[in-house]
């Protein structure tokens, strides 16, 4: 199918080249004439794993092109897909600027030649449905009057999923795929673009494989409201998801449970599942805090107050206060201190900064007057490019982060990380204290090494000096202990 992609951030970009490994012919449209450059050349404008080999082969393949003009590619489509940013403004609802003038533009450029579905791909408030049909007459009335009501065309919703660091997986093999509309030409067409994913009968690209026993995938069909409304409730449960396992391991702390053993009790019942139930520092990124506060703001639009969705906004941020708490208790004055951050990302396998906990803490930080020194394997020059302001030290490794430092704070679990020689790191401090903001490490692994440790949600642990005496787990039984309790 002859398919346009309006958008090439994220999730523009990671749409275009998968439908373009299924085989239909993608047009990926922006205005930012300097990301199309890029992109003709192969090259991805953002990070991550895989995506710029399946540009590369899609391009070679003559399945994907880029354009800054939309009229011709979306003349000649069958499917338009609108992936434009839908930015918060400070009320709490979305910017739909770019929605809007991508609409209108859709609108000036149908003739009436074919039938076409344009699609919001973007995360849109409830009811962006009907202001997308509204907004693509007008456009086609400004184009040529005469035809504003003749051009038929379709509307439907088809939410993203994608997780970063593993867009590609999640678009080639979802859970599901949710497409509102009640247009039935529209179904028809949006159940062709999405045969090949439904069928699962495509061979999978290098390095991403297909899930051990992957059947047909579920493709769901609803009311355009419908559709947009399970996007904000899926990314709103999974941050309460988040939030309650926080909540619930500070609690641990203070009793002496161990948080991570009761995330694993609770994630074995199959009415909770054990996703997204790990404690940390909390979430970040560009969709839960943006859909919640979006969420909240049709709720007031509607006389509902929402008291659940905003204390999941709360306790995010009291999480990553948390480290500074953790800090204070450990080095007692912060003022003056070297505390080196490990992770700079929101999560591992991107660059992305948007709401990372790492600015959180670096900021708050540097508001006490300590110094910052930093590491991230991938997230450095976006972070130097974008937070000028922003006057840490950037780092070439965990351990130059770690030199005569006070304090190391793990805020991103990059799987690296979980490989560091703890002993050498700890030897290189001015004082070995060890925050493991994401739980990496076993507590006794770390002491031994030599750290003063403290986790999230850990119950109090014996001194270094108490656990010398100990045989070690590998001493009997010939490996290192397990990070994770066991499930017998």
């Amino acid at each position: 199918m002859r398919v346009t992609v309006i958008g090439t951030g994220y999730v523009g970009t990671v749409t275009g080249a998968c439908l373009a490994y299924l085989g239909h012919r993608v047009t990926c449209v922006d205005t930012d004439e300097s990301k199309i450059t890029k992109l003709r050349r192969g090259e991805s404008p953002i990070y991550e794993p895989y995506l710029e080999e399946l540009l590369q082969s899609a391009q070679k393949r003559g399945g994907l092109d880029f354009n800054t003009e939309l009229a011709a590619s979306a003349a000649e489509s069958d499917v338009i897909f609108i992936a434009v940013g839908t930015p918060p403004l400070p009320s709490g609802e979305a910017d739909l600027r770019y929605l809007e003038a991508a609409a209108r533009g859709i609108g000036a450029a149908l003739d009436g030649s074919r039938y076409c579905v344009v699609v919001n791909k973007s995360t849109v408030p409830v009811g962006c449905g009907n202001l997308v049909e509204a907004l693509v007459r007008e456009g086609i009335g400004e184009a040529r009057p005469a035809d504003r009501h003749s051009v038929r065309f379709g509307v439907a919703s088809n939410p993203e999923f994608l997780r970063e660091g593993c867009a590609i997986a999640d678009s080639l093999f979802p859970d599901r795929i949710v497409v509102g509309t009640v247009d039935e030409k529209a179904q028809e067409t949006m159940r062709e673009l999405y045969a090949p994913l439904v069928a699962q009968r495509f061979a999978p690209p290098a390095g991403v494989p297909r899930p051990a026993g992957m059947g047909e995938v579920r493709l769901l069909v609803t009311t355009l409201t419908s559709a947009e409304m399970i996007k904000y409730a899926a990314n709103a449960f999974l941050a309460m998801k988040i939030g309650f396992a926080n909540e619930i391991a500070n609690i641990c702390e203070r009793v002496g449970a161990e948080g991570t053993e009761v995330m694993t009790g609770i994630g074995l019942d199959s009415r909770i599942g054990a996703k997204f139930l790990n404690p940390g520092v909390g979430w970040g990124g560009s969709c839960f805090g943006k859909d919640i506060l979006s969420l909240l703001h049709t709720a007031r639009e509607y006389g509902y107050d929402s008291k659940l969705l905003q204390a999941s906004l709360d306790v995010n941020v009291a999480q990553r206060q948390m480290v500074i708490q953790k800090l204070q208790e450990k080095l007692f004055i912060l003022k003056g201190r070297t505390i080196a951050l490990l992770g700079l990302a929101f999560k591992p396998e991107t660059d992305d900064l948007r709401d990372a906990p790492s600015l959180h803490i670096a900021e708050r930080l540097l508001q006490m007057d300590a110094r910052v020194s930093v590491y991230d394997p991938v997230a450095m020059p976006l972070c130097r490019e974008t937070r000028p302001d922003l006057k840490v030290r950037y780092c070439s490794s965990e351990f130059e982060a770690a030199e005569r430092a006070d304090a190391i704070v793990i805020v991103t679990e990059w799987p690296q990380f979980r490989d560091l020689d703890l002993g050498r790191l700890a030897q290189s401090m001015a004082s070995p204290i060890l925050v493991d903001g994401r739980n990496l490490f076993a507590p006794e692994e770390a002491i031994r090494a030599g750290f003063d440790y403290t986790g999230i949600g850990r119950c109090p642990r014996p001194k270094a000096s108490q656990l010398r005496s100990l045989p070690s787990s590998a001493d009997a039984a010939g490996e290192p202990a397990a990070p994770r309790p066991a499930i017998i």
